[in-house]
């Protein structure tokens, strides 16, 4: 091969908006290029160098920011609007020295929410964040403002959740499900990022091809504590960032029609206690809503497992909320279309929104940010001296902060410092969350394929 026929890892570019957020106030630019505190420099960086690793065989942030730690990005002024000017950047997200459009709008969609979110939810003085109405409120203004509020007919979208770093069979088997939804009609929206959460996109975007569906939803919700370690796979064509974790998880159900959720590991069964949190609150005991956890034959034993833990924790009543269905795609799909028909008859007879569950009662436990540090893992209370949907919400934190020390720059830089998190409660409890994490472990659904696995983790009884 010539020498000058090597592609080069790195290049400089200039890119120009194209059909959104085209021009930005002076004020905006400033706040942009600040990288002081309360600057939003830092914060846009690192969100617009995810997206462009879009694709990168990696789940280690350090070692994205490591790599590309020259990587720059300015904002210009021009007669007719901005343009962003990089240096050092991936020269994957590029062809023949022009952007990929998908990357591109990616980029936008990160632009505009990092801009929105500053302006509007945190320091525009409407929503109190320590309101638990305003929060919900929040987050319909970001999806509204990202436009995936527009849809207008039958509801018909199923939020999928799984693991990044699942195995060639269980990606196949996702995308056997995603196909089988899109035959039906059926959008879907995930946590955008790599495994299952590609899969069911790409089987929907063959389904919809088959039904001649030019206008198929494939949607990524994400936030900037996670993105640089899962960055948006290319199927998504609308992308949403939100500002934390706990506002990620409640776009998800207030969005959705459905959850389909993949084996996975900690992130995965954050959603899953996350959820169950949520439907065993007795102000939803009547709300209709399909949850199906399903994987090929092979995946038994993840799903016993998680049967196993989820009853010895939360108990039989949470089982009830959650349908197994093993190497089964089309009945998911079949599941999925007569569940979605529950749900929309129960929201028309209470006029509720087909695109924003407003009546979904979620308490402010599931709301708030859960700060991950050493004292604030070892104070989680995961005790059975509190109401089921609290511990659930408890869990639930105990899993964030494992996902937190896998993934998340801050989270690996405090486990290389002061190692790993401490977890305590009731002995049964700890039992059943140890054998669980193990199987994780074991299974190699921790860390993408080929990575050595280091625990950030230490149960005490």
């Amino acid at each position: 091969m010539d020498q000058n026929d090597i592609e080069p890892e790195f290049i400089d570019a200039r890119v120009h908006p194209r059909g959104s957020l085209e021009n930005l106030s002076q004020h905006e630019i400033e706040k942009l290029l600040d990288s002081g505190r309360g600057g939003l420099y830092p914060l846009f960086r690192k969100c617009a160098l995810a997206v462009l690793n879009s694709g990168a065989n990696t789940d280690d942030a350090r070692e994205i920011f490591d790599r590309y730690r020259d990587f720059d990005i300015r904002i210009m002024r021009q007669p007719w609007g901005i343009r962003l000017e990089m240096h050092h950047a991936p020269a994957t997200a590029f062809v023949d020295g022009q952007m990929i459009q998908g990357i591109k709008e990616h980029l936008f969609a990160v632009l505009r929410d990092v801009v929105f979110t500053s302006n509007e939810i945190l320091a525009g003085g409407r929503f109190d964040l320590a309101d638990s109405g305003a929060i919900t409120n929040a987050v319909f203004h970001i999806l509204r403002n990202a436009r995936l509020l527009d849809y207008k007919a039958r509801p018909n979208l199923v939020v999928c959740w799984g693991g990044h770093s699942i195995g060639g069979e269980e990606y196949k088997y996702s995308k056997r499900v995603g196909y089988e939804l899109g035959l039906r009609g059926l959008d879907v929206c995930t946590g955008c990022g790599p495994g299952a959460m590609k899969g069911p996109m790409k089987g929907a975007t063959i389904g919809h091809a088959k039904q001649r569906i030019d206008h198929g939803r494939y949607i990524g919700i994400t936030e900037p504590g996670i993105i640089a370690a899962e960055p948006p796979n290319p199927i998504v064509n609308q992308l949403v960032i939100m500002p934390d974790i706990e506002k990620r998880l409640e776009a998800f159900v207030r969005f959705a029609h459905g959850i389909v959720v993949f084996p996975g590991g900690a992130g995965t069964a954050e959603e899953i206690l996350y959820l169950l949190g949520i439907l065993l609150d007795p102000a939803n005991r009547d709300q209709p809503f399909p949850v199906v956890l399903t994987g090929p034959r092979a995946s038994g034993a993840y799903f016993d497992h998680i049967r196993r833990f989820i009853h010895g924790t939360l108990g039989e009543q949470a089982l009830q909320r959650l349908n197994i269905i093993i190497d089964d795609p089309a009945e998911v799909g079949r599941h999925m279309v007569h569940g979605i028909e529950a749900v929309r008859e129960f929201r028309r007879q209470r006029r509720d929104a087909y695109n924003y569950n407003w009546l979904l009662a979620i308490q402010s436990e599931f709301q708030h940010p859960f700060h991950v540090t050493h004292e604030s893992m070892r104070a989680l209370a995961l005790g059975r001296d509190q109401p089921v949907h609290e511990l659930a919400a408890n869990l639930r934190r105990a899993f964030s902060g494992i996902v937190t020390g896998n993934v998340k720059e801050h989270g690996i830089q405090a486990i290389d410092r002061d190692g790993p998190y401490e977890l305590a409660g009731d002995a049964h409890i700890m039992q059943l969350l140890d054998e669980l994490l193990a199987a994780f472990v074991s299974q190699g659904r921790m860390k993408l394929p080929g990575s050595v696995y280091r625990p950030v983790y230490r149960l005490v009884a």
